[in-house]
This record gives C-alpha cells, sequence and structure tokens, in this order.
C-alpha cells in the first residue's frame, strides 16, 4: 500500500459536505480543510497494483459539488 494525496476544489460553500461524504465512503485514511486553490487535501492508500486513474474516477463522479481534482502519487517516504 501507497499514499496517494488527492486535492479537491468544490463548489463554493461545499467543502464540508463534500468531506463528510467522502469520510463515509470510507477510502481516505485523513482529510484536510485547506486554504489556496483547492479546499480539501485527501490522504487515500492505494493497494499495489490498483489503477489510481479509475479509483480517483470513480470518486469524482460518485462525490457531488466537486468542481476539480489534482493528484499527487507518492513514491518514497523519508
Amino acid at each position: 500500500m501507497k499514499p496517494i494525496f488527492l486535492q479537491i476544489k468544490t463548489e463554493p460553500g461545499k467543502a464540508y459536505e463534500v468531506a463528510a461524504d467522502l469520510a463515509d465512503m470510507e477510502v481516505a485514511s485523513e482529510i484536510y480543510s485547506t486554504s489556496g486553490q483547492y479546499d480539501l487535501l485527501v490522504k487515500i492508500y492505494v493497494a499495489d497494483g490498483q489503477d489510481v486513474g479509475h479509483l480517483i474516477a470513480d470518486l469524482a463522479t460518485r462525490l457531488k459539488h466537486v468542481r476539480d481534482t489534482y493528484t499527487i502519487i507518492t513514491h518514497k517516504v523519508f
């Protein structure tokens, strides 16, 4: 398992609703509200060989009020 980070831009005023919906899905290990270009930072553990693109596309279609996502794929922890 390795972590990926997903930044989510929501519709105005919907960050907490999206975070709650994401928490209910039990896919994220941590969800943070953030300032700046994106509203949420989500840490997700992905199994080796799991298709990250499919996972993110599935989340983006299941979550309401998402305007944009940015995925950060990790390689090594220090």
